[in-house]
């Protein structure tokens, strides 16, 4: 899948549970989501993505969401 389409899916999960005050479960929710409702192969092509790239296009919540709860993302 191109990985901008990626970009602007994710962002947009992350505005939704980013509304949340609590910016870690915001996070927790953020991954949950991307874990139930994406293929692998889409989850490790953003991952792949965070990891080469410094400025990725993804909103803050949603790079922090995968970079921290990695161990529930894939």
């Amino acid at each position: 899948m191109n990985i901008e389409h990626l970009i602007i899916m994710a962002n947009q999960i992350g505005d939704f549970f980013g509304a949340n005050p609590d910016k870690d479960l915001a996070q927790q929710e953020i991954v949950e989501h991307l874990k139930k409702f994406w293929a692998k192969q889409m989850r490790e092509q953003l991952q792949m993505h965070i990891n080469k790239h410094v400025d990725t296009g993804l909103h803050p919540v949603v790079e922090s969401a995968i970079k921290n709860y990695s161990q529930l993302y894939m």
